[in-house]
């Protein structure tokens, strides 16, 4: 009996790997992204070679800027035309040319210019684990060093959110990691085609009293926030209505820290310091054609100034002079009030007798900084108001908490 020969039909080997690669191509469930640098592999800038997140939301890769021969290792949100590089790691230190590498060295990243020189490092200490690195571009734009086998976040070795540049991004934590001795403040561009640190700055202030933001020029403070009322901070104008917007102020013994984050994965929005000098809220959507700004503070330049009006008096854009004395004060000098200038402050008609005395109620004010105040989370208003009528020294109170029962004094 003679053996039978099976025949193939290659035609349908073919049809399915073709179809296959159309789905790769063409279906998003399908889509291909390389997130990971392992410590085999490196980027350069004459491959081309990028990371991708998963979701394709955000990029990383190297940059040029509009009119710069310099090149820079940077994160932007790859599915949107009008890029804000919203992370740089080497601003300060850009690539004079077109040679540039990154790569993992001795469980490092290490960005390497001309002749193999380092311009950028994270600058970890050396370990003695066995295991090897791998660097991450995770979904919500965060570019972490981790052990190839622990993918959770408390064992990152390194992450990009803890150190912003201009930009804040949802999930990304601005104030103090006390247990890391770590401050994350935002610090704007020198101008629009130069990543390299400006002279603005936003920074948390936590030295006595209730933390709150100031914006800072050269080292001066130009604007402050207000402290966080358990809702918001009163000086920035963020909108608690907004359905897809979730805000979020820590305070405990590990971390001070301000975030937020968007609930519609289709909208994005980012909190950025400009060069010019202001706190800005840009957001963008599938029908964008631009990043809308939807909010910038200071808002005002007179009176969202800081000091601009001195002690014991306050600003009103819609008073005939826009700085006012608290009722029972009167100007400190009368000569510069006049020539509306009132940094001077004002002081008290008559003196305090600490017996008979009571509050005179300021509604709309954002809250006086508290470095000198005493906080207390455990009393009531009422509580608060006969605490310090019984202290010669206190001369006013308020809410700490609006949510809360909370007090200032």
């Amino acid at each position: 009996m003679k053996g039978v020969r099976k025949t193939y039909d290659n035609s349908c080997t073919l049809s399915f790997l073709l179809v296959f690669f159309v789905l790769i191509l063409f279906h998003p469930a399908l889509s291909i992204y390389i997130n990971t640098l392992s410590s085999t592999e490196s980027l350069t800038i004459s491959n081309n070679r990028t990371l991708v997140s998963p979701g394709n939301v955000f990029e990383l890769g190297f940059f040029r800027t509009t009119s710069s021969s310099r090149w820079y290792l940077g994160i932007w949100y790859k599915k949107v035309s009008e890029r804000p590089y919203v992370w740089v790691a080497n601003r300060d230190n850009p690539l004079s040319n077109s040679i540039g590498t990154l790569k993992i060295s001795c469980n490092n990243l290490v960005l390497l210019g001309h002749s193999n020189k380092s311009v950028w490092s994270t600058n970890l200490t050396r370990r003695n684990e066995r295991s090897p690195v791998v660097a991450e571009l995770l979904a919500n734009g965060n570019f972490v060093i981790r052990y190839s086998n622990n993918n959770d976040a408390s064992g990152f070795l390194w992450q990009s959110f803890d150190f912003p540049t201009d930009t804040l991004l949802p999930e990304m934590k601005l104030g103090y990691d006390r247990k890391k001795g770590l401050n994350r403040f935002l610090t704007a561009w020198r101008n629009s085609d130069d990543p390299s640190s400006g002279e603005i700055s936003y920074q948390l202030n936590t030295q006595r009293g209730m933390p709150e933001f100031y914006l800072l020029k050269n080292g001066l403070r130009v604007h402050r926030s207000g402290p966080w009322n358990g809702v918001r901070f009163n000086g920035i104008p963020e909108d608690q209505k907004l359905s897809y917007m979730v805000y979020n102020f820590i305070e405990n013994s590990e971390e001070v820290a301000y975030t937020f984050r968007v609930t519609n994965n289709s909208i994005y929005s980012i909190l950025k310091i400009s060069s010019e000098g202001f706190l800005e809220r840009l957001t963008w959507t599938p029908t964008s054609t631009a990043w809308n700004l939807f909010w910038s503070s200071p808002v005002d330049t007179r009176c969202d100034v800081y000091m601009t009006c001195g002690p014991n008096a306050y600003c009103d854009v819609s008073t005939s002079r826009v700085c006012n004395c608290i009722q029972g004060f009167m100007p400190s000098n009368a000569q510069q009030w006049d020539l509306r200038e009132g940094s001077s402050g004002c002081i008290r008609r008559t003196r305090l007798t600490c017996s008979g005395d009571g509050f005179t109620r300021m509604r709309r004010m954002k809250l006086p900084e508290t470095t000198k105040a005493i906080v207390d989370r455990s009393i009531g208003v009422k509580e608060c108001e006969k605490r310090c009528l019984s202290d010669c020294n206190c001369t006013a109170f308020a809410n700490a908490d609006i949510v809360m029962v909370g007090r200032i004094v």
